[in-house]
């Protein structure tokens, strides 16, 4: 007999399980359970990468946010004027 090539032997046989014959009710069963937990694992995966990009972006908008009210906050000189302004007023007085 031939011997299957190995493209084929690689991958498992795709079936139908309400079209095959020699299936019990529990054996569709069993099949329908693992193909929603295999769904569900996709699922899982996919959501877990989009959470993380969605972690990292809020991440970067906050460090974004914090690093530009440090900037701004060290730019801010007009107290010091005001400060001053108001020591010459009473060194006048």
């Amino acid at each position: 007999p031939e011997e299957p090539r190995a493209a084929e032997a690689a991958f498992a046989r795709r079936i139908d399980p309400a079209r095959e014959p020699g299936l019990s009710p529990q054996q569709r069963r069993l099949m329908a359970e693992v193909e929603r937990a295999q769904h569900h694992r996709v699922l899982q995966r996919r959501l877990r990468g989009r959470n993380s990009l969605l972690a990292l972006a809020i991440g970067a908008v906050t460090l974004g946010i914090y690093g530009y009210t440090f900037y701004s906050v060290s730019q801010e000189r007009f107290l010091d004027e005001l400060e001053q302004e108001a020591e010459a007023a009473r060194a006048r007085a």
